[in-house]
């Protein structure tokens, strides 16, 4: 049977070269083994890529989020201009305003008999335009920003006391 010093030796050892260090032996009745205190080991994983790939993330988040307000606040102008909304209204003239400026110069683009189908559609097609150039900014940040399939992972331990 292995002795407690090779036993301490094997399961702990950082430092397979270096000699182990004495154990202290205990006072304790003959019937009775004292729990040694082990210094608890902690593994963490460090993966080099993790800040690229969060900062990668953020960054598409963020232009999601724009494109798909400006994309809301187009359909929400069509909407109110389908409902026919008092254009007065302090809510309805933001809309009309904002919508006016995120709508790519495609307001004159179509222009059929009634006005609600000449917002349909300009807006409808400024709405789609700023979706697909959210997708394609997103797409080609993550092509060439993260990293590629093979990724390192290294491993490092900490030992707690």
């Amino acid at each position: 049977m292995a002795s407690r010093q090779e036993w301490e030796r094997t399961r702990l050892d950082l430092n397979p070269a270096d000699d182990p260090a004495p154990v202290a032996e205990s006072v304790a009745p003959a019937d009775r083994v004292e729990p040694v205190a082990h210094p608890m080991v902690e593994s963490e994983v460090v993966d080099s890529q993790a800040r690229r790939v969060r900062v990668v993330r953020t960054v598409c988040t963020i232009i999601n989020l724009v494109c798909g307000l400006f994309a809301v606040v187009l359909g929400l102008h069509i909407v109110l201009v389908m409902f026919e909304a008092n254009p007065n209204n302090g809510f309805a003239s933001l809309v009309e305003s904002f919508s006016g400026a995120v709508s790519l110069g495609l307001r004159g683009l179509f222009t059929p008999d009634s006005a609600k189908l000449q917002v349909l559609f300009n807006d409808g097609l400024a709405a789609i335009a700023w979706l697909v150039i959210a997708g394609a900014l997103t797409y080609a940040i993550r092509q060439f920003a993260l990293p590629g399939p093979r990724r390192t992972v290294s491993y490092r331990r900490h030992v707690v006391r």
